[in-house]
């Protein structure tokens, strides 16, 4: 089999200190590039970092380790990844796995074209040879969504040094030096018993079993959420008492679904979504409603009307 040249499109040039780009102090150097290319994430200035998560993300961009961040909806895993990539300069694009998702679109298809006036049959390579081959950070996202055949086809690379066979086409491809794999999920490969992610199943353990660092990122204690939502609603600054409110109120719709009293709760996107509104409508209690509670189950929303009148002292139920 042939073995196809690796895409030089560069490679990191330096080494950066956590503490000035992520606000922490840690031990690790960590490598990263000069200059920035078109898949490189736009750097969200005001993005606030979880020391924990971030140490094994960026273990993954220095020792090529697989790295799978788990924890609940609309807490920024996805985000959490692109954030570090833009501080490193480091190429990165994301797949989310949901049911359309096939083999052929990850390794790829024959496809028809035109070449000095005749039809020819063409190999067009998915997205994972394309990756491989490059130093790329491939983020997969919604991991534990993803169709059984396709989940196979991932394995393959799992491994650091993985390589990845195109029989078709006759081909060996090896991993370049600075390819990295990310993934996210809202499970951790067990299924789920909740019933809020419908779609996630359980992963093939011995898959599993190959992803080297497993990250949680859930939700955050109460003074960082605050500085994250002030940082992203910023007309909001002047009014912490407010936003403090919303947070709590979000907090025990969280302990509620934990509890196992909500099957819907306010994820942090919810609440920036939650803040937004407010500014839009100058109303806290319609943008409430606009934002999180006509999304409820019917049989639910008593429940959430009594948590709301405990932050806000309102009868959310009761306004027309």
């Amino acid at each position: 089999m042939t073995k196809p040249a690796l895409i030089d499109s560069g490679i990191p040039d330096k080494m950066v200190s956590t503490d000035k780009l992520f606000g922490f102090k840690w031990h690790m150097q960590v490598p990263a590039f000069s200059t920035r290319e078109e898949h490189v994430p736009d750097i969200d200035p005001d993005y606030k970092f979880e020391p924990e998560v971030t140490r094994g993300i960026l273990a993954g961009f220095a020792h090529n380790r697989r790295v799978i961040v788990q924890g609940y909806h609309g807490t920024g895993k996805s985000t959490h990844i692109e954030q570090v990539a833009a501080r490193l300069n480091w190429p990165c694009i994301r797949v989310n796995l949901d049911s359309h998702i096939s083999r052929t679109d990850l390794i790829g298809r024959d496809v028809i074209t035109l070449k000095d006036g005749k039809q020819i049959t063409q190999f067009q390579e998915g997205i994972l040879p394309w990756s491989l081959a490059r130093p790329m950070a491939l983020v997969f996202d919604e991991y534990d969504a993803g169709r059984p055949d396709v989940m196979f086809v991932i394995q393959r690379v799992l491994e650091a040094q993985g390589k990845f066979t195109l029989l078709d086409q006759n081909r060996v491809i090896s991993p370049h030096p600075y390819f990295r794999l990310f993934a996210t999920a809202n499970t951790i490969g067990l299924g789920d018993s909740t019933g809020l992610y419908h779609g996630t199943q359980p992963i093939n353990q011995g898959q599993m079993d190959r992803w080297n660092i497993v990250a949680t990122l859930n939700y955050l204690p109460p003074e960082q959420e605050l500085e994250i939502i002030v940082s992203k609603v910023k007309s909001m600054a002047k009014q912490k008492d407010q936003l403090k409110s919303m947070i709590a109120m979000a907090n025990l719709t969280r302990e509620g679904f934990m509890n196992g009293d909500l099957s819907t709760v306010m994820s942090p996107r919810t609440v920036i979504n939650w803040a937004e509104n407010v500014v839009i409508f100058n109303d806290v209690h319609l943008a409430f409603k606009l934002t999180f509670l006509n999304k409820c189950d019917e049989n639910e929303r008593p429940i959430i009307g009594e948590y709301y009148q405990r932050c806000f002292n309102n009868d959310i139920l009761g306004q027309t």
